[in-house]
C-alpha cells in the first residue's frame, strides 16, 4: 500500500509512503488515499491527521512519467479520479489536518487544501508549478485556492508557478501555523484544541462556512440559523449548557 493508515489515541493518521519519489501522487496511491478515507470516515476518530513519509515531501505532485501518452478521455477521467477522492476530505465528518513536512507542490498542495487545516515547517514549500510546463492544475488548484487565500495571491502562484515558503504561507492564510519542530506532535495538539467538543457541533460549524461562503450574506445567514437550530436539538447541546450553568466541564457524547 502506497498510504500507511495507523491511530494516536482518538486521531487517525495518514501517511503518503512513497519517500524513494518524495511521494509522489500516482494512481494507485490516488486510489489507495480514496479508501483510507473511506475506511476513516467509517470508524470512530476524532479528527485525521495527513503527511508524508520521509522529512523531504509532504508530496511533491504528480508523478510525470504516469501523465504522458494519455488520450484526451483517459485524462479527463484522471482529472475527474483526482477531485472526486480529494472531495471525500469536504464531507468527512471529522476535521482533517495537513502536516507539511516539505515540499507540496501541484497534486500534493491541491490534497493539502482539500484538507480543513495546514501546519507547516518552517522549510516547507508550497506552490502549482503545472504551469511551468504547459499545463493547469486539475485536482482543484484553481478553486480551492483562491477561496483560502483570495482571487489575486492565487492567479500570481497559479500563473507563475511560484514556490511559496512557509513563512509567507502563514503570512497570506495558505497555512493555519508554522512549527518550528516534532510535527506530529504539533498536529496532535492543534487536533486536540477541538476533537475535545461535541462532533456534531463541530460539522454544523463546518458546513455552515463551507456553504455559506459561495452564496450571499442573506442565504448564508439562513443556512446558519438552520443549523444552529439544528445544534440545539443535540444532547450535546443540552449537556452543555447544563454544564456551563453547574460550573463545570461539559461531557460530551457525539448525540
Amino acid at each position: 500500500m502506497t498510504v500507511q493508515l495507523s491511530r494516536i489515541d482518538e486521531l487517525a493518521l495518514m501517511t503518503f509512503d512513497r519517500p524513494e519519489v518524495l511521494n509522489a501522487l500516482n494512481f494507485e496511491l490516488l486510489r489507495d488515499l480514496g479508501a483510507a478515507i473511506d475506511q476513516v470516515a467509517g470508524g470512530d476518530a476524532r479528527a485525521l491527521l495527513v503527511t508524508g513519509a520521509g522529512s523531504r515531501a509532504f508530496c511533491a505532485g504528480a508523478d510525470v512519467k504516469e501523465l504522458m501518452d494519455r488520450s484526451l478521455a483517459a485524462t479527463r477521467q484522471g482529472a475527474a479520479l483526482g477531485q472526486a477522492i480529494f472531495a471525500k476530505l469536504d464531507v468527512l465528518p471529522i476535521p482533517s489536518i495537513a502536516l507539511i513536512n516539505g515540499y507540496a507542490f501541484g497534486g500534493g498542495l491541491e490534497l493539502a487544501l482539500a484538507c480543513t487545516f495546514r501546519i507547516a515547517l518552517p522549510g516547507a514549500r508550497l506552490g502549482l508549478p503545472e504551469i511551468k510546463r504547459g499545463l493547469t492544475p486539475g485536482y482543484g488548484g484553481t478553486q480551492r485556492l483562491p477561496r483560502l487565500i483570495g482571487e489575486a495571491r492565487a492567479l500570481e502562484m497559479i500563473l507563475t508557478g511560484r514556490t511559496v515558503m512557509a513563512e509567507e504561507a502563514l503570512r497570506i492564510g495558505l497555512v493555519n501555523r508554522v512549527v518550528d519542530r516534532d510535527m506530529l506532535g504539533a498536529g496532535v495538539s492543534f487536533a486536540r484544541e477541538m476533537t475535545c467538543f461535541s462532533l456534531p457541533a463541530l460539522g454544523f460549524a463546518r458546513d455552515a462556512v463551507r456553504r455559506g461562503l459561495p452564496t450571499s450574506l442573506r442565504e448564508g445567514l439562513a443556512i446558519e440559523a438552520d443549523l444552529n437550530t439544528l445544534a440545539f436539538q443535540t444532547a450535546d447541546a443540552a449537556e452543555g449548557m447544563t454544564a456551563f450553568l453547574d460550573k463545570r466541564q461539559p461531557v460530551f457524547r457525539d448525540k
